[in-house]
């Protein structure tokens, strides 16, 4: 049986979802689109970082600066999601679970994920992103949970603070000791002798297992029994803390990044080389920089019920049907774009022969189309994202929807 409020989104009955976290993960896949738009619109975005100072502008660093929240709020979130299972369900049951669904979500990011973002069916172009960090992450959590929380909680502190010791540890080659290590802390491109596949080890695991671990164990602020005052101390503590960190440890510029800030020829450079910090892995500075003020937009939003809340929520609720819906769709409006605007449509089938050829280097629009587009998509998107959000609310004895 189910609701309607006065915004006219309906709930079941006695939900058990806790909305300011479904909100703030609705407004991070929102943003995201964003990013994922650009990849696809923008000039040169295939080949040109939109964090290069020597390249960028301010608005292009800050269209690309804003969606650097949505992975660390994907991989926390996905951590505390499974902590607040963890009271519906035995270990041996959690534990099913998490493993299953990581290796599921592994197995989505390889044959699914990759194709829709390349629409090569020889899958040539193989690129590993958050659905397989996120995976991944889950295998690791699927043991961890088996640990005493005070244990959890430390092994994810060590990963996201100490990882940055292994930033001077750099591989050639393609060994197995390689390999492993670009999987494990160091982004690389892997291209085979031949050159007809190209793997794209783009989400290096250690930092993310250790920000799933710590989103397992923030998962306790939200228990059903936890005074709701005292979890707004601590996430506004744990929030400035995240943020003074920040601003120390950049301003000191000896710890927390592979890539120092440094003074530019104008201000506006130096201020953007101050924030530039590195995704691949996330760094601490990153990670304190993007879940800071996640945390603080927790507090802010706990009682906010409205119709942009509404909206927001809905997105929160089907993350993994949104994601791939998006891609897909902004893939296909990105060959609509050639075929009506002149360019040859097959370049848009991401070959690692064309990638590696640079037949995109220069495609693409200017930054308001890219938010046009994005505008459009996210609009577009929204009812098929309710109807969605909707049947799983009403089917939840179907176990499989658990995985989608």
């Amino acid at each position: 049986m189910t609701t309607t409020n006065p915004t006219g989104l309906q709930h079941i009955q006695k939900t058990t979802r806790i909305e300011s976290i479904d909100l703030l993960r609705g407004l991070v896949m929102v943003i995201m689109a964003l990013d994922h738009v650009r990849d696809y619109f923008h000039y040169g975005a295939f080949f040109v970082d939109p964090t290069n100072l020597e390249t960028t502008t301010p608005i292009l660093f800050f269209t690309r600066f804003v969606t650097h929240f949505c992975a660390p709020v994907f991989v926390l979130l996905a951590g505390t999601s499974a902590f607040l299972q963890s009271s519906k369900k035995t270990k041996p049951v959690l534990f099913k679970f998490l493993f299953t669904r990581g290796i599921w979500l592994i197995m989505l990011e390889m044959l699914v994920n990759n194709l829709i973002w390349t629409f090569d069916f020889t899958f040539s172009l193989q690129i590993f992103q958050v659905i397989w960090a996120i995976g991944f992450s889950m295998v690791c959590l699927s043991f961890l949970i088996y640990l005493p929380k005070k244990t959890i909680l430390v092994i994810g502190i060590l990963l996201i603070a100490g990882h940055n010791v292994l930033d001077g540890i750099v591989m050639e080659g393609q060994s197995f000791q390689s390999i492993l290590w670009y999987l494990l802390h160091q982004e690389h491109m892997i291209v085979s002798a031949a050159s007809d596949k190209l793997i794209f080890l783009h989400y290096p695991l250690i930092p993310w297992i250790g920000l799933m671990a710590l989103g397992y164990c923030f998962g306790q602020l939200y228990e059903k029994d936890f005074d709701a005052q005292l979890r707004k101390k601590w996430l506004l503590g744990l929030g400035f803390g995240a943020l003074a960190l920040f601003f120390v440890l950049r301003a000191i510029n000896i710890y927390g990044d592979l890539v120092p800030w440094t003074v530019q020829n104008t201000t506006t450079k130096t201020v953007l080389s101050f924030f530039n910090v590195t995704k691949y892995p996330p760094s601490l500075l990153y990670l304190c920089i993007t879940v800071g003020p996640s945390l603080l937009f927790l507090v802010a939003v706990e009682n906010v019920k409205n119709k942009i809340s509404d909206f927001f929520l809905v997105f929160g609720r089907v993350p993994l049907f949104f994601y791939f819906l998006h891609v897909l769709v902004i893939h296909v409006f990105a060959i609509i774009g050639i075929l009506l605007f002149g360019g040859t449509w097959q370049d848009m089938i991401l070959t690692a022969e064309s990638f590696l050829g640079g037949n995109l280097a220069t495609y693409g629009y200017s930054l308001f189309v890219v938010y046009l587009v994005w505008i459009g998509v996210v609009l577009m998107l929204y009812p098929f994202c309710k109807k969605y959000m909707m049947y799983k609310a009403n089917n939840k004895d179907k176990w499989w929807l658990s995985y989608l």
